[in-house]
């Protein structure tokens, strides 16, 4: 049995992997969308199924007013003393001299929860990790910020002391065990102990085509004394350019039950256009930073290297005492609305699914205009990611507008400054009209203008879907759900992809979604009704094949 990277594709980054008895578990950023943190679990490395979110709720999580990309950041997921220890970052600005973090942890006996209310630990640096020592103790591992502007911002790895019993931060003890190499941007630490030598896993480069892991070790936990490991670095894209996975690096460590090894990174699957090198620019990735695991064995140095050479493979020898479970299955997603949220599928902005927002049941989703979809605060949208680089996505929309200010159907979205949507909604000259417009890099254009497509009088409702076919996508709809009408305006998916957003703004680290809107910026409260949301996938021609 092999495993196929990705194996959580689309926006799931900076894994944090263990395992416990014979289950293995990821947890990933999840940024500013809500529910904060993503699970999964498994009992092969292959196959994965996502858990129940441990920060649902305001009380567990509040990001309201938080910029593009800020909120969670590289959680850390580990197991000791019969209970699951989250470890998690509420980042709070992005961009600038200053990175204002919030670190807390949580813990749970049972992955499912009940989780504990988050206990503020510091916010000396992103990316925290804990380290349960052998001993008893316990430490914070994270980046360290700088916002001085004569020092370089990435400030080493610091590990500082808490009680094990109040969780109390003992600041004295901190200290730099690690200063990265001359890559710099050293970040994303996880600590272990094997074989009686602390290993320390750090990525630099920053998370883009440069990104890489690396390795230090040391006999102690003091400052400044672990030793990088030597020559290559442990996982890098840099010189694979070729490969179909890119970007590894950011990630964490896990030994199967049977005594193999494995790594689980961060990584992407660009794709350029035909006029566009294939190297310089790399590509364009709206899916976003996906989970990949490599294979792991170690050397006679007891060095950790990755199988088949630090570019990482594809497809990859899945562990042998590997428990199998279901069949592959894509993540194509119908959704009729007949109980509550599905909060594993569906996403939030920054502040939960709750009655401000809108209600669910009885066959419909109700969303009630606030915010532009350009807010940072009260947006009603739901919104699930892009698991893959061609799908059909469609829903019935009910709504009944008499202002131009108020907006609601179907979108794809990256973040408040690059989005897209077709939508109804009404101008002075015919009423209730349909309309698709972009916003790029916060220059919004509405395509149809004077053609917006008037809705004809006593239409109830109208069908809108948006057809993805990798690097481009299109809108189309329909007022009976069976004769569709494609929207003459083709749309580049690179504008909703890491790399693009990248070029002009800091925050580039989630990745495309596409959802269900509804804007009232007048403040009237226009509500949209939402009936029969169909994700479906289609076969990626490009995909490589075992």
């Amino acid at each position: 049995m092999k495993i196929k990277n990705p194996v959580l594709p689309g926006f799931n980054a900076d894994p944090s992997i263990i395992r416990v008895d014979d289950t293995y578990y990821i947890a990933n950023s999840t940024f500013e969308w809500f529910p904060g943190v993503r699970l999964h679990e498994s009992k092969d490395l292959v196959h994965w199924n996502e858990l129940p979110s441990p920060l649902a709720d305001v009380d567990m999580l509040d990001m309201k007013g938080n910029p593009a990309s800020g909120g969670i950041w590289a959680p850390d997921l580990s197991y000791a003393d019969g209970k699951f220890w989250l470890i998690f970052t509420d980042v709070k600005v992005t961009e600038g001299p200053f990175k204002d973090m919030h670190n807390y942890v949580t813990t749970a006996k049972d992955i499912h929860g009940p989780w504990t209310k988050p206990v503020l630990l510091n916010g000396v640096g992103f990316d925290e990790s804990l380290f349960h020592d052998d001993d008893g103790r316990k430490y914070i591992v994270q980046q360290t910020w700088d916002h001085r502007e004569y020092k370089h911002p990435f400030d080493g790895i610091t590990l500082t002391e808490i009680d094990p019993n109040t969780l109390e931060v003992m600041p004295e003890t901190a200290r730099t065990i690690y200063d990265g190499t001359d890559v710099k941007l050293v970040e994303g630490p996880h600590l272990y102990k094997i074989n009686g030598e602390y290993y320390l896993f750090a990525a630099q480069g920053g998370t883009v085509w440069t990104h890489q892991e690396v390795v230090a070790r040391s006999k102690t936990l003091d400052a400044h004394s672990f030793t990088t490991e030597p020559g290559d670095p442990f996982i890098t894209n840099f010189d694979t350019p070729d490969s179909y996975i890119q970007k590894q690096g950011h990630g964490a460590l896990v030994s199967t039950p049977g005594g193999e090894w494995y790594y689980a990174s961060l990584s992407a699957r660009p794709w350029h256009h035909e006029t566009e090198s294939a190297t310089d620019p790399r590509g364009w990735s709206p899916l976003g930073r996906e989970t990949s695991i490599q294979k792991v064995e170690w050397d006679d140095e007891g060095w950790p290297r990755i199988v088949g050479g630090h570019g990482g493979e594809t497809f990859v020898d899945a562990p042998k005492d590997a428990i199998l479970t279901e069949a592959p299955k894509n993540h194509s997603f119908h959704d009729d609305f007949t109980g509550k949220l599905d909060t594993t599928n569906w996403n939030t902005l920054r502040i939960p699914f709750t009655d401000n927002m809108g209600s669910t049941g009885d066959g419909s989703l109700k969303l009630i205009g606030h915010d532009s979809l350009s807010s940072t605060f009260d947006v009603s949208m739901i919104a699930m990611r892009w698991q893959a680089f061609n799908f059909d996505a469609s829903v019935k929309v009910k709504f009944d507008p008499f202002s131009y200010q108020q907006m609601a159907g179907l979108t794809n979205f990256y973040n408040d400054k690059h989005y897209s949507w077709i939508f109804i909604t009404w101008n002075e000259e015919k009423g209730h009209v349909i309309e698709v417009a972009q916003n790029d890099n916060n220059n919004y254009t509405s395509f149809l203008k004077d053609n917006a497509i008037q809705i004809p009088e006593g239409t109830e409702s109208v069908w809108f879907r948006t057809k993805v076919r990798k690097q481009f996508y299109t809108y189309e709809y329909s007022f009976d759900g069976q004769e569709w009408h494609e929207v003459p305006v083709k749309l580049d998916a690179k504008i909703l992809s890491d790399e693009y957003v990248l070029s002009t703004y800091g925050g580039f680290f989630t990745g495309a979604f596409v959802g269900l809107a509804a804007v009232d910026y007048s403040g009237y409260n226009a509500t949209a009704e939402f009936n029969n949301f169909d994700y479906t996938e289609l076969p990626d021609p490009d995909e490589p094949k075992e």
